[in-house]
């Protein structure tokens, strides 16, 4: 099978790449709409089962689509899989760093902090809901954030919303036993705090666009997440794109982009 073009084509170059931090990985790439401002803004954060191979390049053409639609992108690249602290807990650390770096950022740049859209694909999906659950951390328990940036929502794109059962059905050849460091046997505290599926509910609006045809993180995930969410009082919809695969999800060239740019525009 092809790679979808988006992982072999170039991206439009980001406005600025910005350090958050000083280590390698942390920084991100911004992008803004014309006009005055100030901006809403999507918080971007790509997939590729946190491994190190998978950066955040293929997520900038989805970027610069929402960035001619108004809003700026602010797209994370941060520690994964294979790099020194990737996984637990360097991943979930610069995540949140690069989140709450916003707040430095709309120093310098026109961003509307009170609009804040955070998004992600895959394994990103799964960073972007930890993202809006982790005020439900306790202080003194391993990532939490005294102060976290709320966003009015999440996008959660073909997902891995759930970290148990995605060990359970083995996703990404046992990639989360490697990005958490054990099984839930083995560390189930960090199950219990990274997995968005443990943190709900969250108290932020979430929307889940899934693919039924996707055969790389099954539908069933988003479903289930979806209705535990709404029985636990979250306010949590569901688009299930019948005809679509893994990567439809983030093809701006793609007839389901509509229905993404609409979850987005839903939650401002």
């Amino acid at each position: 099978m092809s790679q979808p073009w988006m992982l072999e084509t170039p991206a439009p170059p980001a406005d600025t790449r910005i350090p958050y931090g000083d280590i390698t990985h942390q920084f991100g790439d911004l992008r803004l709409p014309r006009g005055e401002g100030p901006h809403p803004v999507v918080v971007m954060i790509h997939g590729g089962f946190w491994r190190a191979r998978y950066d955040l390049e293929h997520v900038g053409h989805l970027c610069a689509d929402l960035t001619r639609r108004g809003y700026a992108t602010w797209s994370l690249e941060y520690r994964r899989v294979g790099h020194p602290e990737g996984g637990w807990t360097g991943t979930f650390e610069d995540v949140a760093r690069g989140t709450d770096y916003l707040r430095t950022l709309a120093r310098h740049y026109p961003l509307d902090l009170k609009r804040v859209v955070l998004m992600g694909h895959s394994a990103g999906g799964h960073l972007a809901l930890w993202l809006a659950g982790r005020g439900r951390l306790e202080a003194g328990e391993p990532l939490h954030t005294p102060t976290p940036l709320v966003p009015r929502g999440v996008v959660s794109l073909a997902g891995v919303v759930d970290l148990a059962r995605a060990h359970t059905l083995n996703l990404g050849n046992g990639i989360v036993e490697s990005f958490l460091g054990g099984t839930p046997a083995q560390v189930p505290e960090r199950y219990r705090l990274g997995s968005p599926a443990a943190l709900l509910p969250l108290g932020v609006k979430q929307v889940l666009v899934h693919g039924v045809k996707d055969d790389i993180v099954p539908v069933a995930l988003s479903e289930a997440y979806q209705a535990r969410a709404t029985a636990l009082g979250d306010t949590a919809r569901l688009v299930r794109l019948e005809n679509a695969e893994h990567f439809a999800v983030i093809d701006p060239r793609a007839a389901e982009w509509a229905q993404v740019v609409e979850a987005v525009g839903s939650l401002l």
